[in-house]
């Protein structure tokens, strides 16, 4: 994890913004010595957000077979989403 002092941004703005584009990593920004604010790239925020939703689905997942529900055979799943893209497509 990067750590910066808050004035890396305000004395360099566009090399910040590369920083964080090009590390896609959070970047914490310091105040008087103590973290402040985490800051990151649309992309990588993007990024941990589908992350996030998807260790939610698995975990829904994971409850639900040890709850006792059958699993759906992934052909049936891919055969349910081809159907629905050629509905769409009509």
């Amino acid at each position: 994890m990067l750590i910066k002092p808050s004035t890396a941004i305000r004395q360099d703005y566009t090399g910040f913004s590369a920083l964080c584009h090009s590390t896609e990593e959070p970047v914490v920004l310091t105040r008087n010595g103590e973290a402040d604010l985490v800051v990151m790239s649309w992309e990588a925020y993007q990024k941990a957000q589908a992350r996030l939703k998807l260790q939610g689905k698995l975990l829904e997942a994971e409850r639900q077979l040890e709850s006792g529900v059958e699993p759906v055979e992934s052909s049936a799943v891919f055969n349910r989403i081809r159907r629905r893209l050629d509905d769409a497509g009509e």
